[in-house]
């Protein structure tokens, strides 16, 4: 009897799985910063629809996660009501729909160098001698994703570039497959190019310098960095165009618009979101190069 006592009382203590890339309804919460009775409210009147466990909990995708960050936006930065949010995510979806329709089978490539992300992140890994499921912990993803990243299957976000080069000793500069020569200027079609998941896009503005990295971001709506991420350093942003949400260590929220300047310190967790419907472009330098 004591036995079996003490097999039920592990079993209730027994925490709880779910799928992977799932967020239950607490730790969405805590992600955007509202509580989890907002959440229900949202999900009560057809804003979003979140999945359900075997057990009937709910659970949100990272995709879901994007959706809520543009209810909020929508919420408490442009007032709109739920009948006015529900409008504009309609019409933006239908918008998506009938661009994913009239795009053409191929595209012509870009004039700027594109740079084989998953290639140079499997010489970085393999020069380190670290193995793919070591290197996959310190990033934070799965084994399996991360040699999808390396076969070119998928595209790794913003805040797991950050995290495989600092396991590997390196910085995101080096992936960018730069000239050995220095050059005082940049023509824009010589630009590299490297472009993560959500299609968020960095151009280098400058190669040869030894302490500024210098770089051009464009974040489409409803991307960004996937997650926060830190360094050594300083970071000085100068918006372009669109409107982006930064967050530092989860406590600070800034939103940045045109002509805005911002600056931080890279050992603070940051990270970065594109709540509006139109692209974002940024100016982002670093100092050092630790990025």
């Amino acid at each position: 009897m004591p036995d079996q006592k003490k097999a039920e009382h592990e079993k209730v203590r027994k925490p709880r799985s779910y799928p992977a890339g799932f967020l239950t309804v607490g730790q969405t919460a805590r992600v955007l910063g509202v509580s989890a009775s907002t959440l229900r409210v949202w999900e009560n009147v057809g804003l979003v629809t979140p999945a359900r466990s075997n057990g009937r909990f709910r659970l949100y995708t990272t995709e879901m996660l994007g959706v809520l960050k543009r209810i909020k936006y929508l919420r408490d930065v442009k007032q709109l009501s739920v009948p006015g949010i529900k409008q504009l995510l309609g019409e933006q979806q239908a918008r998506k729909t009938t661009s994913k329709q009239r795009k053409p089978a191929r595209e012509k490539k870009s004039s700027k160098e594109e740079t084989n992300l998953g290639a140079r992140l499997r010489m970085a890994r393999k020069r380190c001698n670290i193995g793919i499921a070591e290197a996959a912990e310190q990033a934070g993803i799965s084994a399996g994703f991360l040699s999808a990243i390396e076969l070119s299957r998928a595209n790794a976000s913003v805040a797991t570039l950050s995290r495989l080069t600092v396991a590997y000793g390196t910085n995101v500069l080096e992936l960018f497959d730069l000239p050995q020569r220095s050059n005082l200027i940049v023509r824009p079609h010589e630009r590299r190019v490297l472009k993560t998941d959500g299609d968020v896009k960095m151009e280098m503005l400058s190669i040869g310098p030894k302490l500024l990295q210098c770089m051009m971001f464009h974040v489409p709506p409803g991307t960004g960095s996937d997650g926060a991420y830190s360094h050594e350093g300083e970071e000085f942003i100068y918006m372009l165009s669109g409107t982006i949400e930064f967050w530092l260590d989860e406590m600070e929220c800034y939103t940045l618009e045109p002509g805005d300047s911002f600056w931080f310190d890279s050992n603070m967790g940051h990270r970065f979101f594109n709540a509006s419907d139109v692209a974002a472009v940024l100016l982002w330098i670093n100092t050092p190069i630790t990025f």
